[in-house]
């Protein structure tokens, strides 16, 4: 082989290589520009929570409810047994997983009316619960007496490990008895079928 031909391969060596680079800073670009939508869903993360697509929030029909009363009294309402038991200086929250059962109680000069509950209550949920969607304010009855139920949904608080936040569907009951208010709020994942829990606590307040 002529010396003119020996200096021509590392010539198309080196083009080759660099045909090869230019490729791959190509590609390089290429994935750099995928992540574009990595940008976008953080954008979308500033919207409200995904629902699930299979709610693992179901409360299981074999669950036991047992009865609680506060340590100021004038009621007791079924919780389910076992859920971890939380409280402030006047609400106790029982939680399992992705449910929440929360009890608050006040005084209160008068009974609550749709009105009332739209007026106050709702504007201070919606500046409250993230991602706030109201689903309707109504009276209802229970064997404890009629109640205003909210139905809105939100997002969860972060899960402490990895963060994420579901969005969740909640029904609030606001009870009132000689001047005691008592709030019943039933948290859980959008799609679960948590209806006759929610039936079974709601249904279950006594006054005393």
């Amino acid at each position: 082989m002529s010396k003119r031909a020996i200096l021509a391969v590392p010539a198309a060596v080196a083009l080759t290589t660099a045909v090869v680079a230019g490729c791959s800073g190509s590609g390089g670009g290429s994935h750099s520009g995928s992540k574009a939508p990595s940008g976008s869903s953080s954008t979308q993360r500033t919207g409200p929570a995904p629902a699930e697509s299979n709610p693992p929030g179901d409360i299981p029909d074999n669950q036991v409810y047992v009865a609680y009363r506060p340590p100021a009294g004038g009621f007791t309402v079924k919780v389910p047994e076992g859920w971890a038991r939380s409280a402030t200086h006047a609400t106790t929250t029982f939680s399992d997983k992705l449910n929440k059962v929360e009890i608050a109680q006040a005084s209160a000069g008068s009974a609550p009316t749709v009105q009332s509950v739209r007026a106050h209550m709702v504007p201070a949920l919606r500046k409250q619960a993230p991602h706030f969607a109201l689903g309707g304010v109504t009276t209802v009855h229970r064997k404890a007496g009629p109640a205003i139920r909210i139905t809105y949904r939100t997002d969860s608080p972060p899960n402490p490990v990895t963060g994420k936040r579901v969005r969740d569907a909640v029904e609030r009951y606001v009870f009132f008895h000689n001047g005691r208010q008592v709030v019943l709020t039933l948290a859980g994942p959008v799609g679960a079928d948590n209806v006759d829990p929610w039936r079974i606590v709601s249904d279950s307040l006594r006054w005393q």
